[in-house]
């Protein structure tokens, strides 16, 4: 069953009377469970699909299924009201508050998705996020304390933490060696695979677009290829 459904999305900036298309008759779908990575070119639209998908962003036309709800033509509070509740994001600049500790980082979000849960019930789900990406040893580092694959793992254990529907990733290794690029992969694989997450990689490397089940390669604004990955790196 499908988890995102678009149909026919174009996004077009406008710079005066000058229109600049983006994204053109993008109709795709992602069930759920699936782990899809997004490729293609510096300026082949592949960030402003992610923003699109994300929520953080409403196309020109057509329509965005997520979850079986019609999005494009949300506000920007119910878009916002979207994210919180079925979205977790990762990015290449990890994001991380500096002078705070990993699990203060983690249960942030919860302050605002999740008033329901006492100090306590949130100290114990950041925990628990933080165990299962492997630093328990590390919850009370700062992030300056972390190396940069410890940090992108805080920053999936905060994407974690409120049970998204699906998690983007964005450039996850950009800023990553290669051993921990392959570090970080491997955590989103079993994330996808043994927690059941949905997973949209945003990459212009191959390699790392490799490690999904799915690749979508997009080329000026159009889906040029879309096929499913018969040999996966591990």
């Amino acid at each position: 069953m499908s988890l995102i459904k678009l149909d026919d999305i174009h996004k077009t900036y406008f710079m005066g009377d000058i229109a600049l298309p983006v994204l053109k008759n993008i109709t795709l779908s992602i069930d759920r469970g699936e782990m899809v990575a997004l490729t293609g070119a510096s300026g082949s639209g592949k960030s402003t699909l992610m923003n699109i998908l994300g929520c953080l962003d409403r196309p020109t036309s057509g329509e965005y299924w997520l979850d079986g709800q019609e999005i494009s033509k949300l506000d920007n509070d119910g878009r916002a009201d979207v994210r919180n509740k079925k979205i977790g994001f990762v990015f290449q600049n990890f994001n991380l508050l500096p002078r705070t500790t990993a699990l203060e980082n983690v249960i942030m979000p919860l302050g605002y998705t999740a008033a329901h849960l006492s100090q306590k019930q949130m100290v114990e789900r950041g925990v628990e996020m933080l165990t299962k990406v492997g630093l328990s040893d590390r919850m009370d580092h700062e992030p300056s304390r972390l190396s940069g694959g410890q940090q992108q793992r805080v920053a999936i254990a905060r994407a974690l933490v409120n049970t998204p529907k699906i998690l983007f990733a964005d450039e996850p290794t950009g800023n990553l060696d290669s051993k921990m690029s392959d570090e970080i992969m491997r955590l989103f694989r079993e994330i996808n695979e043994e927690e059941g997450v949905t997973i949209v990689l945003v990459t212009h490397e191959m390699d790392v677009a490799m490690c999904a089940k799915r690749v979508i390669k997009l080329i000026d604004g159009e889906i040029a290829d879309d096929e499913q990955v018969k040999e996966r790196r591990r």
